[in-house]
Parts: C-alpha cells; structure tokens; sequence
C-alpha cells in the first residue's frame, strides 16, 4: 500500500497540537468534581479537533446514557432539543463496539437513527470511547470539523486521523480522571466526621495524585511500546517505583501519618514531621533544636535523624497513648545526638526488639550505618526513650561515608 504525502500529512500530529493536548490533561488533572472533570474533557477535546459540537456521554449500569454533557450549543440550543440522546445508533454503537468510528457525513451510515426534533443539523462525525482496561467509562462524541474557507469563513470538513489521534490521546487521559474523580466522591461520601474528610483530601492531594501519574505514565508507555520498546521498558519501571512509593505512602495513611520524604532541609523536614504529627496524634510534643545545628548536619545523618524521628513517631501514634512527647537534637563536640521521648504506657523491650511493627531493628541499624547507637529504654507503663548517638565526622577523618 502506498501512503501519499497527503495522507501522511493528514495523520500527522503537529508540535502545537500535542502542546495543547498537555494543557488539557493537566487541566482535566485539576479537577475533582466528577461533572466538571466531565464538562472539562468535552470542551477540550471540541478545542482540540476543532469541533463545532462536542458531547461525552458516560453509561449507566443498563447501558443508557446516565450522564451527557455538552459543548459548543448554548443553552437554548439545548433547551430546544425535544430530548437527550438515549444512546441509539451511531452513539450506541460506540458502547456496544468500544472503538472509535470516524465518518465524513454521519446521516449517511446505515447505523445513524437521526436527532430529536430541535436537534441542530450535524455533518462529519467523530466518536472515540473512553476505556480503563475493559470498562468503558464514557464516550465522546465530536460534529463538524471546522476549517476557514478562502473567504474566511469556517466550512465543516471531515475529521483527519491525527485529529483522531488527538482524541484518543485525551481520552487516555480521561479515563484517569474519571475514575480519579469518581473515587475522590467515594472518599468524600465516607468522610461522615471531619477527620474522615480530611484523610479524603489528602489521600487526593497525596496518593490518588500519584497513581493517577502513574497511570499517565504508563498510558505513554503504551503508545511507546509498538515503535520504541526499550524506552517503553524505562518507562514502565518507572512506573513500577512509583507504585511502590504509593504503597507506602498508603501504609503511612494507614497509621495516621501523613507520607514524608526527607528532602535534605532537616530544619523544614522536622518541623513539618513534628506539625503534622501533633495534628493526627493529637499529642504536643516539645521540640529542642538549634537550627544552625540542624543546618550543619551532614546529609547521611541529617537523613538518619530524620527517619528515626519518623519512626518513633509512628510507634508512639499508634501504641503509645501518650500525653506528652518530647524530641530533642543536639551535638556534642564529635556526636550529633537525638532524643526522643514520651510518656506513655511503655513496653517491655527485650521482648519487642525484634518486632518489625516497632521499627526498632530499623533504627539501630541505621545507627550502625553510621557507626553510631541507637539506645530504646523503656518499662511498661513508664513511657519510653529512644537515644540516637551518631560521630559528626570518622575517626579516621574520611568523609567517603558521608558522601
């Protein structure tokens, strides 16, 4: 088959065009609002095909159409129209068949039953199902293809296969959306109390967000595989690390934490670890720390305190049931040294070393690292103490530990 230059300038995808497809998908991206998540989508893919009408219907649990949103008619336009499409003909077949259909005059395919009386007359026609893994989460639909005439005015032409393309594309990114906003209102319809809310919003603003660029991710792996697979590969273990991230972070929700990752502020990181801490416990802590001290940490142990503070935390949160916490950084002249402790019911600690829900293996460990201690004290039903003694510098003066 020989493909003319026209053809291959038909299907090919221009430099703008793929830039706004990435303004839509980070707009679409912003919302949480399943209707207006819906109402998003619409207007951009009428902005990126160039359409004068552009619809998305999502099907209910029978197959009708359970919602239809518009763009391009006003609202007498609508108003007019005897009735909402009810996905018979060409739109139906979108749901049944679950590909796209693309034609030049819509009135002309024997699948096409006509508008409602009050319809506007519509051309060319596009229609691209929304699809996450066998589920079709909507459809768009796409009329009359705009072009300027040599009288400047704007004549209906047939949709082109890069406009096609395009559409795809944002469905592909649609279909996140969808079921990220959908379960967003599921989260807040669990919020009964306002903890429970807030948990919703930042399992939006956290993990959702990062599984929902995961999902990008691999949407782009996909359409890479066929002509670049090595890169695909790169892509999709990517992908992997950040589903990975997400677990974790969804285990910190898990033990009402908000996820944290050290970032290299150790003065930034404490402080937010210690605020979000007090908000989800409910337990004040005292903080006493220099922030020159915390400046002049090496990066190695600055990361070491940090995830140690992090660790007992998340033991006192969720055993401790204590009143009153107290987490202290000092250095003496060759030691950088924390202490955390609380007043809580305590535990008995031969018993616990080795129990990987306390972290304490974790935490000496890291201590030895760094050819430090880390000292756990504590009785039941005296509290507890953890001491983290680490050198500033090796004995031998090489920093490469450090590096």
């Amino acid at each position: 088959m020989i493909i003319s230059e026209e053809m291959a300038q038909n299907s090919r995808i221009p430099e703008q065009a793929l830039a706004t497809l990435n303004q839509a998908a980070l707009a679409i991206a912003a919302e949480v609002s399943l209707d207006k998540v819906l109402k998003q989508i619409t207007d951009s893919a009428r902005q990126l095909a160039r359409a004068r009408y552009a619809a998305l219907g999502v099907p209910g649990a029978e197959g009708h159409l359970e919602k239809f949103v518009t763009s391009g008619m006003s609202a007498q336009e609508e108003a007019n129209i005897a009735h909402r499409p009810r996905g018979h003909g060409l739109l139906g077949a979108i749901m049944r068949e679950g590909r796209t259909i693309r034609l030049p005059h819509l009135n002309q395919d024997p699948r096409s039953v006509g508008f409602p009386p009050g319809h506007p007359p519509m051309e060319s026609f596009l229609g691209v199902p929304i699809v996450a893994g066998s589920d079709i989460l909507g459809n768009l639909y796409l009329t009359d293809k705009q072009a300027a005439s040599s009288e400047g005015r704007d004549r209906v032409v047939e949709f082109s296969v890069a406009d096609q393309k395009l559409v795809e594309m944002l469905a592909a990114h649609a279909a996140i959306a969808i079921q990220n906003a959908r379960l967003y209102e599921q989260v807040s319809r669990l919020a009964i109390v306002e903890e429970r809310s807030r948990i919703g919003m930042d399992l939006h603003d956290g993990v959702i967000q990062s599984i929902y660029a995961v999902g990008l991710t691999l949407e782009s792996a996909r359409l890479l595989l066929p002509d670049d697979p090595v890169e695909a590969n790169h892509i999709i273990l990517q992908s992997i690390a950040g589903l990975n991230d997400a677990i974790r972070d969804i285990r910190n929700f898990i033990l009402d934490l908000r996820p944290q990752r050290f970032t290299g502020d150790l003065n930034q990181a404490m402080a937010r670890l210690i605020r979000e801490f007090q908000a989800n416990a409910m337990i004040p802590v005292r903080f006493s720390a220099n922030r020159a001290t915390l400046s002049s940490m090496p990066s190695p142990i600055a990361r070491t305190i940090f995830l140690t503070t992090q660790e007992a935390l998340a033991n006192i949160a969720r055993h401790a049931r204590a009143s009153q916490v107290t987490v202290e950084i000092w250095q003496e002249p060759e030691l950088a040294i924390l202490c955390v402790e609380d007043d809580g019911v305590g535990f008995n600690v031969a018993q616990q070393t080795q129990s990987v829900g306390h972290g304490l293996a974790n935490m000496r460990a890291r201590a030895e690292e760094l050819n430090g201690t880390c000292i756990i004290q504590s009785e039941t039903g005296q509290g507890a103490q953890i001491c983290l003694r680490v050198p500033l510098w090796p004995p031998t003066g090489d920093q490469s530990a450090y590096s």
